[in-house]
């Protein structure tokens, strides 16, 4: 009898150690972050909140020992990368992430991070005779490539303003390096890039700016915080603290804007006056609320299907996870 209690009693203990190594924990542990950006002005954000210590300072407590940051030169790369499992959050265009959604990714916006920004330059000696966008027909435009925010901007106005995109003039989709260096080689008439580019390139003299992205779209969504779908159910404490440490560097560079070029600029490399020049010049304006940019975010998946660029329009559901910002803010 004695012997039987006691094997009665280990299979009840053995049972519940079982049940409580299935049970999933609120929050698994992990300890290595992985972030994309962009070396542009759009995401400096994220760069602030990177040199300054404050990623690894704000998630220490939830036992991140690591975080790494890769840069992408476009948002096509990015998503890619996101969708193989690499990188966990990402600073990235609203556009590309509709994309990538549409291909599987497990993922959403929880925070907006910049509007506008983005400017189309020519030439020199074609912004001379420019007047309007039936200037540009038979030129060849240098932008981001198919899917990010510049391209589908670029194609929606064009067409609004009853120009072909695919039969009025070239279209041809690049980083922001190898676009600077086509213009100032004359390889094509007009680049419509993101912040700091268009300054840079004015202030080498190989182009004017001609519009702002502003007047083509005004208030038009532009970069996003993006988290992944597993951070967001199992570890809905950390993807908390990293939208207020988002918000804590979004606010600091818009009271601090001197800083956040010098910052920007050591880690890119670029020339700080520039970089303080591109951030005068832009019509872009750095927000961490998710809900400024819903609306204009949606009706990209409109115009990503217009252009065959998706099978499906998305919604605002499968796009955003606004409660994150709501639980920081309220």
């Amino acid at each position: 009898m004695k012997t039987t209690k006691i094997v009665f009693i280990t299979i009840i203990l053995l049972v519940a150690a079982f049940i409580s190594g299935c049970a999933a924990p609120e929050d698994e542990k992990i300890t290595e972050l992985n972030i994309g950006y962009q070396p542009s002005t759009h995401q400096i954000a994220h760069v602030t909140a990177m040199e300054k210590g404050w990623w690894k300072e704000d998630l220490a407590p939830f036992g991140i020992e690591t975080i790494k940051d890769h840069q992408f030169p476009t948002g096509a790369p990015e998503m890619h990368s996101m969708l193989a499992g690499n990188i966990d959050i990402a600073y990235v265009g609203a556009a590309p992430v509709i994309s990538a959604l549409s291909s599987g990714l497990d993922a959403k916006i929880i925070a907006g991070v910049q509007t506008q920004g983005s400017n189309l330059v020519l030439r020199p000696e074609i912004e001379m005779s420019y007047t309007g966008p039936e200037d540009l027909k038979g030129l060849k435009i240098a932008t981001f490539p198919a899917g990010t925010i510049q391209d589908t901007l670029l194609r929606n106005w064009l067409k609004d303003n009853n120009i072909n995109p695919e039969t009025d003039l070239e279209i041809i989709g690049m980083g922001p390096g190898d676009a600077k260096v086509a213009i100032a080689a004359g390889q094509v008439d007009a680049v419509f890039l993101p912040h700091p580019s268009p300054s840079i390139i004015e202030s080498e003299g190989s182009g004017v700016s001609v519009m702002a992205s502003g007047e083509m779209s005004p208030n038009h969504a532009c970069c996003v915080l993006v988290v992944s779908g597993k951070l967001i159910r199992e570890n809905p404490a950390l993807v908390e603290q990293i939208l207020k440490t988002h918000i804590r560097a979004t606010e600091y560079n818009k009271e601090n804007i001197a800083e956040a070029g010098e910052i920007f600029a050591e880690k890119t490399g670029l020339d700080v006056k520039i970089i303080n020049r591109s951030l005068v010049d832009w019509d872009g304006i750095w927000i961490s609320d998710p809900n400024m940019i819903v609306d204009s975010t949606v009706d990209y998946t409109r115009i990503q299907y217009d252009l065959g660029y998706i099978d499906t329009p998305l919604t605002k559901e499968d796009i955003f996870d606004l409660s994150f910002f709501e639980s920081v803010t309220e």
